[in-house]
């Protein structure tokens, strides 16, 4: 087993304005499906694609770009994505029943278009499936996106907001996008939405509290819940009492997992230059966290970091980004820790966006970017472990990452994989 090294410092990408997107992908096995005819009809247009032994690439669809997937009980693969202007596009949902190799005519999933953005990589569209396999979607929003979030006190001026969209009642179309945000503001690093099978639904992102002060120190981690199937959503509430700040271009993670609970995985920014990863755990459906830190990182710099989190039965791991490396673990759920941080097989370096998919087997696939910055794509990377963490023969490296994107995997029922990107 790989084990982590102490992060170095490294320098991020320039960090944008409040205007620059991205998004995290979720790798969660969804136990639902849609059922037949929901949401969209089908379509046969096939999708570019390669097989490199157990692992499948797959280009996403109509030239879209960072995927967000999920696999479902049935088999059935369910796509977010973005497509259009980087700063003002768009996000559509599709689903393919056979592994990814066709996908159902696309639909748009926010009300207003251009509403969407892409830029920075971090801030784009976050995908769950809930109850009766409804559909649920967040994404921060363009300079254009209506309606507008707070004002912030600074600038006198109403700044981009939160979103979130739910397939309608029918499975026809999806809801008008509405903001969830009600005491914070200044949204800048991507967010995350989370659902389960009883009908919650959670909405997190990091913002500033109003009256708060408006350093990165000052940022909180926020949480709006849903009892009701996403219909409405109580008030956002700071998601844990700890002081430890948000980095604030950075992403953070949300993942419903087995028995009840709610996991977060985030990045500090303690007196600015603190920027470590947290894990925080709820068993009370989001009411109270308790949290760990699990790896620490001295930079004073906004380094533009992602994370993502999946199951198989009740295991949890989570994946996320240090000092140009990448690392995922097993979380320890009875005391919140992930004690041990398996690091990709090389030197670290340009390395980020990791995403990892489990198969029933217990065999894992981390998924991760080469060479992508800012205005840059790059390549994807992929490196096989068994179920003990150490590495399989099975690993590659490929060329294909557009600017502003990543890759998804997910594990078939078969066992193999594929990685959408």
């Amino acid at each position: 087993m790989t084990l982590a090294r102490s992060p170095g410092p490294h320098v991020g990408g320039p960090r944008p304005g409040l205007t620059a997107a991205g998004m995290i992908v979720s790798m969660k096995i969804l136990p639902l499906a849609l059922a037949a005819g929901v949401l969209l009809s089908s379509s046969s247009a096939p999708v570019a694609g390669s097989t490199a032994g157990p692992v499948a690439l797959i280009r996403v669809p109509h030239g879209g770009i960072q995927p967000e997937a999920a696999l479902d009980a049935n088999g059935t693969l369910h796509l977010l994505y973005f497509a259009g202007e980087p700063r003002g596009g768009d996000l559509f949902y599709v689903r393919s029943t056979d592994n990814g190799q066709t996908f159902s005519t696309p639909i748009r999933v926010n009300s207003q278009q251009g509403s969407a953005i892409a830029t920075g990589t971090i801030r784009g569209g976050q995908l769950a499936v809930g109850r009766g396999g409804r559909v649920h979607v967040a994404w921060n929003g363009s300079d254009e996106a209506k309606p507008r979030g707070l004002v912030n006190p600074a600038s006198s001026k109403a700044e981009a907001p939160f979103l979130y969209s739910r397939s309608n009642a029918t499975g026809t179309a999806f809801e008008p996008q509405r903001d969830l945000t009600k005491r914070s503001y200044g949204i800048d690093g991507g967010g995350s939405i989370a659902a389960d099978e009883r009908g919650h639904v959670y909405a997190a992102w990091h913002a500033i509290p109003v009256g708060g002060g408006s350093g990165e120190d000052q940022r909180r981690v926020w949480l709006a819940r849903s009892a009701d199937d996403g219909a409405t959503f109580a008030e956002e509430q700071p998601a844990w009492s700890e002081p430890t700040g948000a980095c604030g271009c950075c992403g953070l993670r949300m993942f419903a997992g087995p028995s009840r609970t709610l996991f977060l995985l985030y990045r500090s920014a303690t007196a600015v230059t603190h920027r470590d990863i947290y894990l925080l755990e709820s068993t009370d459906h989001g009411r109270s966290f308790r949290g760990s830190k699990v790896q620490p990182w001295e930079i004073g710099a906004c380094p533009m970091t992602s994370m993502s989190m999946t199951s198989m039965g009740s295991d949890v791991f989570g994946a996320w980004e240090t000092a140009g490396q990448v690392y995922f673990g097993q979380v320890d759920t009875k005391t919140v820790l992930i004690p041990t941080a398996i690091a990709a097989p090389g030197d670290a370096g340009t390395r980020k966006h990791p995403r990892l998919a489990v198969n029933a087997n217990g065999e894992m696939l981390f998924v991760w970017t080469e060479g992508t910055a800012w205005s840059r794509g790059g390549s994807v990377a992929w490196q096989a472990f068994d179920r003990g963490g150490k590495p399989t023969p099975v690993k590659g490296l490929s060329p294909g990452i557009p600017v502003w994107s990543f890759a998804a995997p997910l594990a078939r029922p078969d066992g193999s994989f594929v990685v959408l990107y």
